[in-house]
């Protein structure tokens, strides 16, 4: 796949001297979902809105389809979405002349068949004649969607886009973004629901104090930082582990009930045949062994507590 945004050494200072963005650099491939991670403050929309020429940046440079967002704005702009965070539509407009003005801002003609269609993709073909203000917010959100799609970008930036979304509206939209990767667009999101990330995307960025920790396949970024955990039941309490097991850096539960044994399921060998080998001959008696894979929060977490 070719770069359709490419991002070089891009650094936001404010007067005070606050850096929002340090030196990022960044690639996003035409046609991937891309799922940014980070904490609040972290430099998220930030750097969304430097790209879609919102924020001026300090130094640096991006381009968007190769057009340079400073010295070719409107090119590079017209080739992108954006759905802001923050719900501000015009109340007592409907639904239809909502996203038709939109369309209209980028030059585009007035294609009511289009804007229909494209109503219909996100429910709200029901709701066209409506006005705004009659809205749930789950529905004001689709509404900003449809806005941010109406000129029929290559690019569409979802800025913690279900934020305020009931879980059924939010499985629904994120159906509509599937759908739109299907038709050629490139997707970036950022968002608090990491479990969304971990479902949807196919790289996963992650970034703290306006510095990129790292952008990778989620597959590979799994596989990589991902730790498997054997959770062990046993029969009666522990007190504390036993010295004959001290290798094997156990953590016992607080009611001495369980004991965790974390490995790296790639390794060629996991260690686990050897330690329910020394369990039995510690005295331990088992009833129950469970394993759980790391998911995409707690590497998440582990990144950001390593740069705190």
């Amino acid at each position: 796949m070719s770069t359709i945004v490419s991002v070089q050494n891009l650094r936001k200072a404010y007067a005070g001297g606050f850096e929002a963005l340090k030196s990022v650099n960044l690639d996003i491939e035409e046609g991937e979902i891309l799922a940014l991670l980070g904490p609040n403050g972290a430099g998220k929309t930030t750097l969304i809105s430097t790209i879609c020429g919102i924020t001026l940046p300090t130094s640096g440079s991006i381009t968007v389809g190769g057009h340079d967002t400073i010295t070719d704005f409107r090119a590079a702009r017209a080739l992108i979405g954006l759905v802001p965070q923050e719900i501000n539509l015009e109340p007592f407009e409907t639904v239809m002349n909502t996203v038709s003005f939109s369309r209209g801002l980028f030059g585009k003609s007035r294609d009511d068949a289009f804007v229909e269609k494209l109503l219909g993709q996100l429910s709200l073909a029901d709701k066209k004649n409506n006005k705004v203000m009659t809205l749930s917010g789950g529905m004001k959100r689709r509404v900003l969607i449809a806005k941010a799609l109406a000129h029929e970008p290559r690019v569409l930036f979802l800025d913690e886009p279900t934020a305020g979304v009931d879980v059924e509206l939010r499985k629904d939209m994120w159906d509509v973004v599937a759908d739109l990767k299907a038709s050629g667009v490139t997707i970036i999101l950022t968002t608090h629901y990491i479990e969304e990330a971990e479902a949807i995307a196919d790289r996963v960025g992650v970034i703290n104090k306006g510095e990129i920790l790292l952008v990778q396949d989620k597959a590979d970024l799994m596989a990589q930082m991902g730790k498997k955990q054997l959770r062990i039941e046993l029969a009666t309490p522990a007190a504390e582990i036993p010295a004959a097991l001290g290798n094997y850096d156990l953590v016992r539960a607080e009611d001495g009930l369980s004991i965790t044994y974390s490995y790296d399921s790639t390794g060629e060998r996991t260690g686990i045949t050897t330690l329910l080998n020394d369990l039995q001959k510690a005295g331990l008696q088992m009833t129950d062994i469970q394993t759980q894979q790391s998911s995409l929060e707690d590497i998440f977490v582990g990144l950001v507590k390593e740069t705190a």
